[in-house]
């Protein structure tokens, strides 16, 4: 019987280096990019939050305040026709894919010409134009869906990869294992991407889970299993472009844990009593933006008035989002059965 051991993505030696080199090798304007989706998605979440104080929203929404590295720096190796697919917390993978930021604004006020005509709201965005299949609010269900997408870009012999986003509240679930077992044995191009925030709503993952690190359970279904850092780009990038090649190229999928933090609590009704504020506090001082302005000034990758001005730009592009969406119409009554209902 052949042993089964835990395989990395990327040769964790490799990516020490490879973050210098993907500095100076990248693009400037892709590193850009990345910086302005970070900020995008901080200034979307603050502005969402603003909105639901204001009594502008209706039902909850879930922040991912903290985690923008986690999604910008995996969706930044996907081609425009490449696919993902998200979970509850998913405003991040929404801007990171490419959104227009008017329609998802006003998807999530719940508008008329929001991307589902304001009927999916902040948990159900999608963009199917856009290659993102969008989320439903049950924890886990993205996965096996995701493995029948890339059973059908398999079957279809597309050179299409997938993204499959998950929290690790989703790991201990039945599906799970099924799904990963199945893209194992039929070599799907899929990656599986566990959002590592620590908490699976209320309670620590690591009092939640027998094995840590989460991508242990890669080796149960002989794939390549790694845990990064979750707030560093750079390294999101290296080891999902490192799994994303892997799929392309048909050796079958990756399981890649992204080990992160929510600022925020579960969801607007989170009072925070499961943790200290100085846990907080401590995590805040690892943003991943902080983080990432410093080293590319520091690698002269951007400027300090480069990243100011993509800054104010990433903020004015929220904005101007907000107020049109705002302007929107509500929801008409008269086609509020369409799309509900098969004719």
């Amino acid at each position: 019987m052949e042993e089964i051991v835990l395989r990395p993505v990327l040769d964790p030696a490799v990516i020490s280096h490879g973050r210098q080199q993907l500095l100076h090798t990248l693009p400037k304007e892709r590193l850009a990019w990345m910086l302005q989706k970070m900020c995008e998605i901080r200034y979307f979440e603050e502005k969402a939050e603003e909105l639901y104080t204001r009594g502008l929203v209706h039902g909850t929404m879930h922040l991912s305040i903290g985690q923008e590295a986690s999604s910008v720096g995996s969706i930044a190796v996907l081609r425009p026709d490449d696919l993902i697919i998200h979970h509850h917390r998913g405003h991040g993978h929404t801007i990171a894919k490419g959104a227009d930021l008017k329609l998802m604004m006003a998807e999530f006020l719940g508008k008329e010409c929001g991307y589902c005509r304001g009927r999916g709201g902040s948990m159900h965005i999608a963009d199917i134009a856009g290659g993102n299949l969008g989320a439903t609010g049950v924890v886990g269900s993205g996965i096996p869906t995701a493995v029948g997408i890339a059973l059908a870009l398999q079957m279809r012999r597309s050179t299409q990869v997938l993204l499959a986003f998950f929290g690790d509240g989703a790991v201990n679930l039945g599906e799970f294992h099924e799904a990963l077992n199945m893209a194992a044995i039929w070599k799907l191009p899929v990656v599986f991407i566990c959002e590592n925030n620590q908490y699976g709503m209320s309670g620590p993952a690591r009092t939640m889970c027998a094995v840590q690190p989460l991508s242990v359970r890669a080796v149960a279904y002989n794939m390549p299993g790694q845990t990064v850092d979750g707030n560093d780009v750079l390294e999101v990038y290296q080891v999902v472009q490192a799994a994303v090649e892997r799929a392309r190229g048909g050796e079958g999928p990756s399981f890649v844990e992204t080990y992160t933090y929510r600022w925020r609590g579960h969801s607007k009704s989170d009072r925070n009593v499961y943790r200290t504020q100085a846990e907080i506090e401590e995590w805040k001082q690892r943003c991943p933006i902080a983080r990432f302005k410093q080293v590319l000034v520091e690698a002269g990758a951007l400027t300090a008035t480069e990243i100011e001005a993509i800054d104010a730009q990433a903020k004015a592009n929220i904005e101007r989002a907000t107020e049109e969406a705002l302007a929107c119409p509500e929801p008409s009554p008269e086609n509020l059965e369409a799309e509900v209902y098969a004719p």
